[in-house]
């Protein structure tokens, strides 16, 4: 029995990994089919990005992730932008309870629903350090990236029309129709 075992488990996750491509978060086979427009779309050169102003506190807008983390969220309302390419870019600071913060100026493109970091924050200065792009991954705890493109950045998987309209939706807890959470 204790030999079956583990080649129950390989039976098992068989199917899980056949799915599995190089690509981090990309699933081959019939239930997710990509198009030449959205392999154009993930492969365009970026526009150029200018790091913003380092944030001030009477900027920062705050908006609510978990309950199970004790870490405050904000966004730096001056921060937030969209690029020609439809990238919400925007400074995102991650309190923690002892109030030190952590502080990275980060795009999100709504549509192909990524995340990327552009500069880290440190001592009052920006660190330029880009990352890929990488997939929002559904999850529990660590939600900031799902919060912010589900209640605030994007509609329907497409972009804000504009800043303001994301600031405004930060400022009162969500866009429009988008569902609510506790705290906010």
């Amino acid at each position: 029995m204790k030999r079956l075992l583990p080649l129950l488990f390989a039976a098992l996750a068989l199917p899980a990994a056949a799915q599995r491509t190089n690509n981090p978060g990309e699933v081959s086979g019939p239930q997710q089919q990509r198009s030449w427009e959205e392999d154009e779309r993930r492969n365009r050169p970026e526009s150029a990005v200018t790091l913003p102003p380092w944030p001030k506190r009477e900027n920062l807008v705050e908006f609510h992730v978990s309950n199970a983390t004790s870490f405050r969220f904000y966004v730096d309302a001056p921060s937030v932008s969209i690029s020609d390419d439809n990238v919400v870019r925007f400074t995102l600071v991650a309190r923690s309870a002892a109030g030190v913060d952590n502080i990275t100026y980060e795009g999100i493109r709504c549509a192909e629903v990524q995340y990327r970091i552009y500069a880290y924050g440190q001592d009052g200065k920006w660190a330029a350090r880009e990352s890929e792009w990488r997939d929002i991954e559904p999850m529990a705890i660590q939600r900031w990236h799902n919060e912010l493109r589900q209640r605030f950045f994007c509609r329907d998987r497409g972009t804000i029309m504009n800043a303001a309209e994301g600031v405004e939706a930060l400022r009162h807890g969500g866009l429009p129709g988008s569902a609510t959470r506790p705290g906010s």
